[in-house]
């Protein structure tokens, strides 16, 4: 994995190398090293562990996820701001199971940084008013619940929501 900044300057030297063919007549060479570069721009905007931790999360291997985050050693210099975003969501995740206290602040900061899709900002809502009802703060959960209503469009959380609902009422 490279430092978000060294995939720009690749990203710049293989555009100039390409250019550079191009002028000198290979013209093959040059349009490759073109489309080549496009490969470290598209990584620089979607980080390639997390693809794969998403990959793995898929699948139901959250052990597997959890080894392909953990190779993020510093997700503040190698990730832009979206994928430090999806790093927490996914690391809430994961700790979800176990430590609902981690995940609440994984999720808290997933939600801070920003998820590019309204699904994974409904389900992070979700997740965290889950944690909250855990922890007997009902007004808390109310209205991170009504939050995550409002970004599940597609109705795909519907279910939870209501499930999640009716243990609120028991409270």
């Amino acid at each position: 994995m490279f430092h978000k900044n060294i995939k720009l300057v690749i990203t710049g030297l293989l555009i100039a190398l390409g250019i550079y063919q191009i002028v000198d007549k290979n013209v093959g060479n040059g349009i490759f090293l073109i489309l080549l570069s496009s490969i470290f721009i598209f990584l620089y905007f979607k980080n390639e562990m997390i693809l794969l931790a998403f990959l793995k999360l898929r699948k139901q291997d959250m052990e597997g996820a959890k080894k392909w985050l953990d190779k993020i050693t510093n997700p503040e210099a190698a990730l832009v701001t979206k994928q430090q975003g999806y790093y927490n969501y996914l690391n809430g995740i994961m700790v979800s199971q176990t430590n609902l206290t981690q995940a609440e602040k994984y999720f808290k900061k997933a939600i801070q940084l920003g998820l590019s899709m309204d699904q994974d900002l409904a389900l992070a809502k979700l997740q965290l008013a889950g944690i909250a009802m855990s922890k007997r703060r009902k007004i808390e959960a109310t209205k991170l619940l009504a939050e995550a209503k409002k970004l599940d469009k597609q109705g795909m959380l519907k279910d939870q929501m209501k499930m999640l609902k009716d243990q609120m009422k028991k409270i």
